[in-house]
């Protein structure tokens, strides 16, 4: 690559990185930017492989997760619904927010441990949280 290329590119990140931080998290500030920018990528529709933009949410999901682990450890041996609860808690969800799960009523049930998750349901999770399926089983 050439100078100008560089600098390009330097002008470029520098607009993306305003918007959504693409740098190891290290404020509970650049945290919660982090957390809204990857709320509107997902509502974008980033969560699909297929968008133009599912990398870059991937990329975010790995930043967050970082901070995650190392300011927010979850136990390892957490059931999947559990694991739902307590990302719900930490990125202050509620049931509305799981639309994707289901209805309101299947959302609730799944909570309350009537129903347990789905394949289709644990691979949704998975994308919405970018986090391996078997967090969810």
């Amino acid at each position: 690559m050439n100078a100008m290329a560089i600098q390009k590119i330097a002008k470029h990140y520098k607009a993306l990185s305003a918007a959504i931080p693409l740098h190891p998290i290290r404020t509970k500030t650049e945290y919660a930017s982090a957390v809204r920018a990857m709320h509107d990528l997902l509502d974008a529709g980033a969560a699909d492989e297929a968008h133009p933009l599912a990398d870059l949410a991937a990329t975010l999901g790995e930043l967050i997760g970082d901070y995650d682990d190392k300011h927010h450890p979850v136990a390892a041996n957490l059931a999947g619904i559990d694991m739902v609860r307590f990302l719900m808690e930490q990125q202050n969800l509620n049931q509305a927010d799981l639309k994707e799960l289901g209805s309101q009523g299947v959302v609730s049930e799944l909570l309350s441990g009537k129903r347990e998750l789905n394949v289709r349901q644990i691979k949704l999770l998975s994308r919405r949280f970018n986090l391996p399926a078997a967090a969810f089983i």
